[in-house]
């Protein structure tokens, strides 16, 4: 005689809590290392070159190539409840990973850089020899990033999410190790030793997690029944691809950026002040970004829809909080000179820099709880609407900012970024009002894997 499974707990602030933070403990981390390779490499020589090869292109580049598999980690979340999706969709990551490292290859090892980086962004020529060997140090980044987010996605399903934050941990640890052992040695170029660490804690990170999501495989993922209809290739297509075209068009304007802030005022001042003022808004964007597979994975439940947004709305009040403290006060002097180990006037840069950031950490955890609702309920065309948006603001206005030349490029930059992404949260709140009034404060839905697949997503 079979017994029928227990119900889910109910979703409380506690078990949000509970799934959340590790998340944004790893999330956490990964900004950590950004403020690490800060720390290593201002004390190193020629601090301000090296810098601005890793913000102006290593940095950017890498992430603009490995952006289409970003989303992998909502893609395994939502998508991968049985053996059968697990194998189409594992099948997908292999050869996303292996084509788009082709492509790296090809930009850091071929003439191809020199057009980007010299003709394109146009950096100063001191830049480009050092970040040429930085792109080639990254060569690995691609593959691990999309073996690890794929299982990352699966933990978090099966809310084994402290195994996530563990695996940053062990990430920090190896990235650590590197720039000690670089910076202890003397004498190697501070690029060369922050790629390589870089480079180095994301495989180790992609190998613990690949091992610490064995169990889970094996045990609750492969014996599961097909949750309604198989996955197939143009259902998977019809998901990921408005998906995956979010985080593309958004990093594409990290190296717009980059290169608007080459032809304004103060460029190389801009480009060596951008990792840490980016590093440090990224630690307390990075909690709000967690959120979002939280709400993808707890908003189909009862009562999920009240509780999540009761908690995104404290969260944002208090990442606001903190960042308003620190930008309006000495201690982001104290961050970017003593901390982050800047010279006197890139820390000066740093500080003005960060005033025009201030509501970026809010605005990120109500894109998270909006976002998450439109996964959720496969209307994820809606989400690549609203980075749209906001590349196009950002195109314009930075275009405007280069042939202006009249401020300083980071200043410009950051409250580009900031305009752009007030208008891509509200899009996002105005297309997921439909599917939060479907869910309703207390919704009985099904979780969002288990509705049948037909090839075609939602109406829209």
């Amino acid at each position: 005689m079979t017994t029928a499974p227990s119900p889910p707990p109910a979703v409380t602030s506690a078990r949000i809590l509970r799934l959340w933070w590790p998340l944004a403990a790893s999330w956490l981390l990964m900004g950590a290392e950004l403020l690490l390779f800060t720390v290593f490499v201002a004390r190193m020589p020629d601090p301000e070159v090296n810098l601005a090869a890793y913000g102006s292109i290593v940095f950017p580049i890498s992430l603009v190539i490995e952006a289409p598999i970003i989303m992998f980690l909502a893609m395994s979340t939502a998508l991968v409840a049985d053996g059968d999706a697990y194998a189409k969709l594992h099948r997908m990551m292999l050869k996303a990973g292996v084509l788009l490292t082709v492509v790296h290859v090809l930009v850091a090892f071929t003439p191809l850089y020199d057009l980007v980086a010299g003709r394109v962004l146009k950096v100063p020529v001191e830049v480009m020899e050092p970040a040429r060997i930085g792109l080639r140090i990254m060569t690995p980044w691609t593959f691990a990033i999309a073996y690890r987010r794929f299982h990352q996605g699966i933990l978090i399903r099966f809310e084994e999410s402290r195994a996530v934050v563990v695996g940053t941990a062990v990430r920090l640890v190896a990235n650590v190790a590197v720039l000690s052992v670089g910076f202890a040695v003397g004498g190697i170029a501070g690029i060369v030793v922050g790629t390589c660490a870089v480079a180095t804690a994301v495989v180790v990170e992609a190998v613990y997690v690949g091992w610490r999501v064995q169990p889970v495989l094996r045990e609750r993922v492969r014996p599961a029944p097909v949750h309604g209809a198989p996955l197939t290739r143009s259902a998977f297509l019809s998901f990921y691809v408005p998906l995956a075209m979010t985080p593309l068009m958004m990093l594409v304007i990290q190296p717009i950026g980059a290169g608007a802030m080459s032809r304004m005022p103060n460029a190389l001042a801009s480009l060596a002040a951008w990792p840490a003022v980016h590093g440090f808004v990224f630690i307390l964007r990075s909690v709000g970004m967690a959120f979002n597979e939280v709400v993808v994975t707890l908003i189909g439940e009862p009562g999920a829809v009240r509780a999540l947004r009761r908690f995104c709305f404290a969260a944002t009040a208090v990442v606001t909080g903190l960042i308003l403290l620190v930008a309006f006060t000495p201690l982001s002097a104290f961050w970017f000179g003593t901390v982050s180990g800047l010279a006197p006037e890139l820390a000066s840069v740093a500080c003005t820099a960060l005033l025009f950031a201030v509501l970026m950490p809010g605005y990120t955890f109500l894109q998270s709880w909006y976002q998450g609702a439109l996964v959720h309920s496969r209307r994820t065309r809606a989400v690549t609407e609203a980075v749209a948006i906001y590349g196009v603001v950002a195109v314009s206005l930075l275009t405007l900012g280069a042939r202006w030349q009249a401020h300083t490029g980071i200043y410009f930059a950051i409250t580009t970024f900031t305009i752009g992404g007030i208008l891509q949260t509200a899009w996002l709140w105005w297309r997921s009002r439909g599917p939060m009034r479907a869910l309703g404060p207390d919704s009985d839905s099904v979780p969002a894997a288990e509705v049948a697949w037909n090839g075609t997503s939602p109406a829209e």
